[in-house]
Order: structure tokens, then C-alpha cells, then sequence
């Protein structure tokens, strides 16, 4: 057998199955997003077996995007654990058959907790899903294992279904970088989240003046390696910018260039961000402007630093 064929078949498969269910999800979707939104308590996702772990995986990617939520495993609730469930919280109950007897055997008793109840189910008819105010849809027409019995398109299903109600809820509350920062201080991608614009900067600022030739301005920019230079005035304030592409501009524009002061091709004045701003912040104004170097500029209107693009494109690129 070509097990090369066979992956792309089973990923074919599979692709298939997740398309055919995202055109039937629905307004239920907005529904349970504005559920959770409203929860005074917590989200907490009960499964077992395989549903169990991926229901696991979607807890703790809702906990570190915003939504307060646990993960309980169904058998356990039964021997004690349901004890952690309030009245004021939501219970997503993820079954694909939507008929596991440690499923079932806990609706009564989460009912009597007094929690709202939803269900991630393959099954719309089941007794799950009758017993619940509302319902995901999870369910595929075919497994991909060979056999039918080992759960694979379906727990991919489930997995999908939860990254696109992690997504919606981390919309809904406007969910940004800093705040991700804050519920992952120990790992490297929180620490660059929370880094300040002044802890990446070179402080070393290319400079030139109005008056400096073309071919000076060229040496101050390859000198200092950042692809740019600030421009003064005869009182020491920057008055403008030249980067690479208006050097590469006057190239094209002027057909003599010996005599060409920095004045004849900077862009006046510059986009500018203060020390102390969060590197997230610079970022959203470098894309925001579609460039890649920020002036960054004290009280006193001084041009202190640099940042380049160069100097977060680690942080942007980090996953966790």
C-alpha cells in the first residue's frame, strides 16, 4: 500500500466531512456565544474517552482566551467532582453518539444544580440532545477510520467546532494580545507581549541633515543598518524620514544625483510611538501604516530610539 496516497486520502476525507458541517451550522452559534458571553460563572466542558481529551483541549484554549472555564471528565463528576459546578455556570456536555451513559447519568443531576446546559453532539435526536436548551452540531456521515469504530473525522469535528467557539468568544470581548499576555507570564510568548517599546529599541538613531548629500545619506543608512535615517533641521529637530524606497524613489526621479541633499528626498515628517507603549501597540500602528520602522519619540518631543519591525518579528511569528 502507498501510504502517501492513503494520507491524502484520509485528509480529503476528513477536509470533506468538516466542510459539509460548517454549511449547517446555524443561528444556534450566535445563541451559545452569547450564553457564555453573559455567564456569571464558568464554562464547564464534561466528555470522556477521546471527546474527553479534545473537550479538555477546548477548555483550556477558552481559559487562556478570556472565558473563565474548567474541564470535567463525565465519570468523575459522578464520584464527586460535581461539586466544582454552580448554578450561575454553563455545562457543555460533548458526546458524539449524544447516548455515553456517563453523559446521560449527570443531566439530572447538573438540572438540579440548577446549571444551563449545552451539548456538542453528532446526534440531534439523542437523548442528550433532548435534554439540553441548546445544541451544537458536531456530526459526520463517515469515520475515516476503515472500520467505522475508532473516532477520527468526528473528533476532529468537535475539535473544529471548539476552535470556532473559542474564536467567536475571543470576538465578542474583544480579546487582544496583552490580555493573552496576561494569563501566560511564564512562557516566552507572554513575556514579549508585555515587553515596552524602550526594551527593544536601538537607541542608536541614524541621523542626517537637510543639507547632507545624497551619497552621505546613503552611508549613514547602510551604517547604521536599519534601512532608514532621521532627517534634522539646523536646530536639531527631526523634520523628516528617508528609508530605502525613497532612496530607490529619487534614484528613479532625479537624473542628477551629486548634488542632492536629504531635504530634496525625505518624507516629511514621521510615524511616531512613545517609550513606555506596549510592543503590541507598535505593531498594530506598523500594520496599521504598511511600514517597517517606528520613530519613537519622548515628552520632550526627542527622538530617542528606533524600533524596527526586525525587532518584533520574533514576537509576531511566537505561537504557544
Amino acid at each position: 500500500m502507498d501510504f502517501t496516497t492513503r494520507s491524502k486520502e484520509i485528509f480529503q476525507q476528513e477536509i470533506g466531512e468538516l466542510q459539509k458541517l460548517s454549511d449547517k451550522i446555524g443561528p444556534e452559534i450566535n445563541e451559545v456565544v452569547e450564553l457564555i458571553y453573559a455567564c456569571k460563572g464558568k464554562l464547564v466542558i464534561l466528555g470522556v474517552g477521546k471527546t474527553g481529551i479534545i473537550g479538555h483541549k477546548i477548555s483550556s484554549s477558552l481559559a487562556s482566551t478570556g472565558t473563565p472555564s474548567i474541564f470535567i471528565n463525565a465519570a468523575e463528576a459522578m464520584h464527586g467532582d460535581l461539586g466544582m459546578i454552580g448554578k450561575n455556570d454553563i455545562a457543555l456536555l460533548i458526546s458524539n453518539s449524544g447516548s455515553s451513559s456517563e453523559i446521560i447519568n449527570i443531566v439530572a443531576p447538573l438540572k438540579k444544580i440548577g446549571c444551563s446546559l449545552i451539548a456538542m453532539t453528532g446526534n440531534l435526536h439523542s437523548a442528550l440532545a433532548q435534554e439540553v436548551s441548546m445544541v451544537l452540531n458536531v456530526g459526520v456521515t463517515k469515520e475515516a477510520c476503515p472500520l467505522g469504530l475508532a473516532p477520527t473525522t468526528s473528533t476532529t469535528a468537535t475539535l473544529v467546532m471548539g476552535d470556532a467557539l473559542t474564536i467567536c468568544l475571543m470576538e465578542r470581548r474583544g480579546f487582544k494580545a496583552e490580555n493573552y499576555a496576561l494569563y501566560h507570564p511564564g512562557g516566552a510568548l507572554g513575556r514579549r507581549l508585555i515587553s515596552r517599546v524602550k526594551d527593544e529599541m536601538f537607541t542608536e538613531v541614524p541621523k542626517v541633515y537637510e543639507t547632507t548629500l545624497f551619497k552621505d545619506v546613503i552611508y549613514e543608512v547602510s551604517n547604521k543598518r536599519l534601512g532608514m535615517t532621521m532627517v534634522y533641521n539646523q536646530e536639531e529637530k527631526a523634520i523628516g524620514i528617508i528609508t530605502d524606497g525613497d532612496i530607490r524613489r529619487a534614484i528613479q526621479k532625479f537624473d542628477e544625483l551629486k548634488n542632492l541633499t536629504a531635504a530634496d528626498f525625505m518624507t516629511p515628517g514621521f510615524k511616531r510611538i512613545a517609550p513606555d507603549e506596549l510592543l503590541t501597540e507598535a505593531l498594530e500602528l506598523m500594520d496599521l501604516n504598511k511600514i517597517t520602522t517606528l520613530s519613537v519619540v519622548d515628552s520632550s518631543e526627542q527622538v530617542v530610539g528606533i524600533l524596527s519591525i526586525h525587532n518584533i518579528i520574533d514576537f509576531r511569528n511566537l505561537t504557544h
